[in-house]
């Protein structure tokens, strides 16, 4: 139990958690909703049936920030359960406003570190998609160590997809698109479904944000990986 404690002191963070209080409003959706919506960091892992009352596929979301698109996706896709996670309290208590005016049944939210839940709450071979939206690029050289797509990531996101299932990445810093590729090209076990070294069209269920719409407005690419799981 120890040498676990002092592994996770020394591994390498790829978020820094940001200053900012919750909102009155997300701290009463927080009392409100977690109760019903929120998931707990445990060894032990979920039963989807119990925590969903269903037997849908599942869609695992890393990083959702103020959770927008994730509660657009989840209402437009009653017939699948989607699980996000997300370190930074505000974000997940203005998810929580969202999904609550929305009358979701199908969303429930971890406020941990993506890499202890996918490690310690995920079953092996259970998610038909892994999603990883505009997650912090760490632009600066010194810094490319940060980010989360990397090759020992990628299996532990293999590990955790069904046979068949996809891992969708998008990023509007090509530099870490070109990485993002290069990782996913060289990863065992993996197809690029839009055929070697090519980035993909935006699936129609990821909704374009508004940030990224101002992006696209200034000139800024945006670009999609989907990587299917294929052994």
């Amino acid at each position: 139990m120890g040498d676990e404690i002092e592994d996770r002191k020394r591994r390498i963070r790829s978020f820094v958690i940001r200053n900012g209080r919750m909102t009155k409003a997300q701290q009463l959706a927080w009392e409100a909703f977690w109760p019903t919506m929120g998931l707990s960091l445990s060894d032990a892992s979920l039963n989807y049936r119990d925590a969903f009352g269903n037997a849908n596929p599942v869609v695992l979301e890393i990083g959702f920030g103020m959770g927008g698109s994730l509660v657009e996706m989840a209402k437009s896709a009653p017939e699948l359960n989607f699980i996000g996670v997300e370190v930074h309290r505000p974000g997940v208590g203005a998810l929580l406003i969202k999904a609550a005016d929305a009358t979701l049944d199908n969303l429930k939210v971890f406020c941990d570190d993506a890499n202890e839940v996918i490690a310690h709450s995920i079953p092996d071979a259970s998610l038909s998609r892994v999603q990883l939206f505009f997650p912090d690029p760490w632009h600066k050289t010194r810094h490319n160590k940060r980010r989360l797509v990397q090759a020992d990531f990628a299996q532990r996101i293999r590990q955790k997809l069904q046979l068949g299932g996809i891992f969708h990445m998008a990023t509007d810093w090509e530099p870490y698109a070109k990485q993002m590729m290069n990782v996913m090209e060289s990863a065992e076990g993996y197809r690029n479904q839009s055929g070697e070294l090519c980035f993909a069209e935006r699936p129609s269920y990821r909704p374009i944000t508004k940030f990224e719409t101002r992006g696209q407005k200034l000139g800024h690419g945006v670009w999609d990986l989907l990587y299917q799981r294929v052994k």
